[in-house]
């Protein structure tokens, strides 16, 4: 049996899971992909031009770390992130997922190493595929659905006026949130109100 080390690396790929489409650019599944863009407003060096098509995805590379956006739609996004951990050669431990949950508030942001899925099929997928759960994840909070809502049609509906009107705070949070979880990786909450 491996076990994984007492304090798990830094994070070297940086995962952040959505669905491709404009139907789905504004939805609370792709609540990561707006962090990423967030991330690129507020670090000058990020922009979306040098990113290459690679992993059944969109890469970047930056000094020791490679940014991900699968674009395999969330269910499958295990299949991207596989094939970049295998070509760079690098542990399911250096791997930061940053994803929608279900779990979390509105408004809420968790850092935190290994668990389960949540419910949320791009974890599900990764989980499945790598073999193991041993890898950091930025949960984004985006809270239950209301009773009577199903959870799969709740997160690819947009966020309702009064979310929206937060998003701006919440995602520039959070992107400074990543980039500090990059240089020293964590387990932390932070909360937006």
């Amino acid at each position: 049996m491996k076990q994984r080390s007492l304090q798990p690396p830094l994070p070297r790929l940086v995962v952040f899971l959505g669905n491709p489409g404009k139907r789905y650019a504004r939805s609370r599944h792709n609540f990561a992909w707006m962090v990423m863009e967030s991330l690129f407003t507020i670090q000058g060096g990020l922009s979306q031009e040098g990113w290459k098509e690679k992993f059944h995805g969109l890469f970047l590379r930056r000094d020791n770390q490679v940014f991900l956006q699968p674009q395999t739609f969330m269910n499958h996004s295990g299949k991207s992130v596989v094939a970049a951990l295998q070509f760079f050669g690098w542990s399911l431990e250096e791997l930061l997922v940053v994803h929608d949950d279900l779990e979390t508030p509105f408004g809420t942001v968790q850092s935190s190493f290994g668990g389960g899925h949540r419910g949320n099929n791009g974890l599900r997928s990764i989980i499945t595929l790598s073999g193991g759960s041993d890898f950091w994840r930025l949960r984004l909070g985006i809270g239950r659905p209301p009773r009577g809502r199903a959870p799969g049609d709740w997160v690819l509906e947009r966020f309702s006026p009064h979310e929206e009107a937060c998003l701006g705070e919440i995602t520039e949070g959070s992107a400074a949130f990543l980039l500090e979880q990059c240089r020293k990786a964590t387990e932390k909450t932070l909360v937006f109100t």
